[in-house]
């Protein structure tokens, strides 16, 4: 061993070497938070060190526990981690934080960099996707472990900040945690009194420790976050609480060992160059910058202990797969996002012409059809089930002592239900839905963005769609929404017309692996149209032609059918009318030319015609077009007299119709 090593234990100077390869990282790239890594180094290597199991040279085997780091401002700290534990994540990787094209961007980012669970830096969020894993874990385990073959049986930790624990959405999360009793769930706290603006003192004064307490989890406190024995011993009694998820508050110091430490400046500020050097004296640390000693490198490296704890998972799994072939096989599917070949034979086709019916009724009838086909499938509602049809029938509740079921009652919790969905789908072999109303995407939204960069397939149910849903008038009236989800890239956004275009979406949205999909459905009946499942996978088709059209309308959802009335209207007046069905504008954005060119024919004059507003619908009708839209809220009445009062009627499309050809 080194001089140095005599002067500090090999766990100190790990827990130093973590420290000083995040500051070295945050001060060439200029750029950064050195703060938080400085305080939490030493809880971070308790945990990664004697707790955390995992495989740095099979960073996604099932078998592993999960760790998100919820304050991923601190994203030096995990590269840190992940390089000293033998990751794909060289020296040269941390020297370039931050820069284009670097494995170690500004938050950790999922699919981006080897070894991370989840994508992390909106406060709150990852706090809730840690709930989804464990909620994950403990239903899969309930559903497919056999005795003495735990083949799901691992923790879930996460490092929280203060923002974390005052977002919102934390409140939602922790509180669903502690009532299903979700005992492998386990959340370090970096207990350290300040914040970017100024100290805790000053925004968050309540007793951390009794409200979680009041939400059913075990909390714990380490007051020195540098004691390595008390950190570890806490780690010890969370696993020993099997009924309680567990906050662990570790007090620590902001940018320990700095001239910035226990103060606002060491939050999102880098040290300086004086300021470095200064902490390194303050550590006793005498190496070049981006240095690990050789027997820091050893200690740490994580490679033998994460392949033989594989080994001994994959030992499990072969006697379950000799024992239990066909519940593996239907696990394999669920972990690879398989469908069944027969899945699409399940899906119910509806007869054209026959009663109308609401879309979400359609979507009720379309989950209880393939639910047995797609055992991966499970979720709910934010407390609307009833509305939005998501309930499967021939399961029960999740509860704590009935974890297996496949129906989860979120709550009133939408934010929260959403964040608890990425993480669901991020533990592996679920697809999770979730629903409310659409007008209440506006609480869902920042977690369905990170549905969306982190490629995660889940399928938000957004019922009541439009003015349509009538008396409850304009707070509960969707207007801008389509436009917010809409803009958000990598994501499906599918509104259809009817009950078939309704069972297609579906489809559609099942056999995505890389995105989420929003079904956009509705609460009024809507005639049914025939079923065109390629139409809906392509995002747009012809419902309704006419020899030489003049006019293309455009439409999408309920106003489908409106449209091709308005056309049968218009060809009384000799205009031929083309009617097209828009139910994924993004689908058909990546259609080949020719085929957008087969459904909006170039040079025809275009109205597009939704309840809704009106920005997205200039890409398809062009600034010669029009578009039959909302551009104030709804107001409260009956949905047929609103579609009325609101212009959404033959006589007013025919209008607008004849204002376009006449230029």
């Amino acid at each position: 061993m080194t001089s140095q090593t005599t002067q500090q234990s090999v766990e100190q100077l790990s827990v130093n070497t973590i420290r000083t390869l995040s500051i070295d990282g945050v001060q060439a790239a200029n750029s950064g938070h050195p703060g938080a890594p400085l305080g939490m180094a030493p809880m971070a290597y308790v945990l990664w060190q004697d707790f955390l199991r995992h495989n740095p040279k099979h960073h996604d085997w099932l078998g592993r526990d999960r760790f998100v780091l919820s304050a991923g401002h601190a994203s030096m700290l995990i590269y840190s981690l992940l390089h000293l534990t033998g990751y794909d994540l060289s020296i040269d990787d941390l020297k370039n934080f931050r820069q284009w094209g670097s494995k170690t961007p500004g938050h950790p980012e999922f699919f981006h960099t080897p070894g991370l669970d989840a994508t992390t830096g909106p406060l709150g969020q990852g706090a809730g996707m840690t709930v989804g894993m464990a909620m994950a874990e403990a239903h899969l385990a309930a559903r497919f472990n056999r005795e003495g073959l735990k083949i799901f049986d691992n923790y879930v930790y996460g490092m929280v900040s203060d923002g974390d624990l005052e977002e919102g959405v934390n409140h939602e999360v922790a509180s669903l945690a502690g009532h299903l009793q979700l005992g492998k769930l386990i959340w370090l706290y970096d207990d350290n009194d300040v914040q970017l603006d100024t100290g805790t003192s000053k925004t968050f004064t309540d007793i951390t420790a009794l409200r979680y307490e009041s939400y059913g989890w075990q909390v714990l406190e380490v007051h020195d976050g540098n004691d390595l024995t008390a950190i570890r011993s806490a780690l010890e009694s969370a696993r020993n609480d099997t009924r309680r998820p567990t906050l662990i508050k570790v007090k620590t110091i902001i940018g320990y060992a700095s001239p910035k430490a226990g103060t606002s400046k060491a939050h999102g500020e880098p040290l300086g160059e004086e300021g470095v050097a200064e902490t390194k004296k303050a550590l006793h640390w005498d190496y070049p910058p981006f240095t690990v000693p050789e027997e820091v490198a050893s200690h740490m490296d994580a490679t033998e202990r994460g392949a033989k704890q594989e080994a001994a998972w994959n030992e499990i799994m072969d006697k379950y797969r000799e024992g239990y072939p066909a519940e593996a096989a239907e696990l394999d599917a669920m972990i690879a996002r398989k469908l069944a070949p027969d899945f699409a034979d399940t899906l119910p086709s509806f007869e054209a012409g026959g009663k109308p019916m609401a879309t979400r009724a359609a979507s009720g009838k379309v989950i209880n059809a393939i639910a047995a086909k797609v055992p991966s499938l499970l979720g709910g509602s934010a407390d609307l089930s009833g509305s939005t049809k998501t309930t499967i029938e021939a399961s029960g509740a999740m509860q704590p002592d009935d974890l297996g079921e496949r129906n989860i009652y979120f709550g009133v919790r939408e934010f929260g239900m959403s964040t608890i969905a990425n993480g669901l789908s991020l533990y592996g072999g679920l697809r999770p839905m979730v629903g409310t109303f659409l007008v209440f995407a506006d609480y869902l939204k920042p977690a369905y963005r990170l549905s969306a960069i982190q490629m995660q397939p889940v399928i938000y149910v957004l019922t009541h769609d439009s003015i349509g849903l009538g008396e409850d008038g304009p707070t509960h009236q969707p207007i801008e929404q389509l436009a917010m989800l809409r803009a958000v890239p990598n994501s499906y956004v599918m509104r259809p017309a009817d009950a078939n275009e309704t069972a297609a979406a579906w489809q559609v949205a099942l056999e995505r692996t890389d995105g989420p999909t929003a079904l956009i459905l509705t609460r009024q009946d809507l005639p049914i149209l025939p079923r065109n499942y390629s139409g809906v996978q392509k995002g747009a088709y012809v419902v309704k032609d006419a020899e030489n059209a003049q006019i293309i309308l455009v439409a999408s959802g309920s106003e489908v059918s409106l449209a091709i009335e308005a056309a049968d209207s218009l060809a009384g007046e000799g205009i031929g009318a083309r009617v097209v069905s828009m139910p994924c504008m993004e689908a058909f954005r990546q259609q080949d030319q020719a085929y957008k060119d087969s459904i909006l024919t170039p040079g025809v004059k275009r109205v597009g015609i939704e309840a809704a507003a009106l920005q997205p619908w200039y890409e398809w009708v062009g600034l010669d077009g029009a578009v039959v839209g909302m551009t104030t809220f709804g107001a409260s009445a009956p949905a047929k007299i609103l579609f009325e009062k609101f212009g959404f009627s033959v006589a007013n499309i025919s209008k607008v119709v004849r204002g376009v050809l006449q230029g």
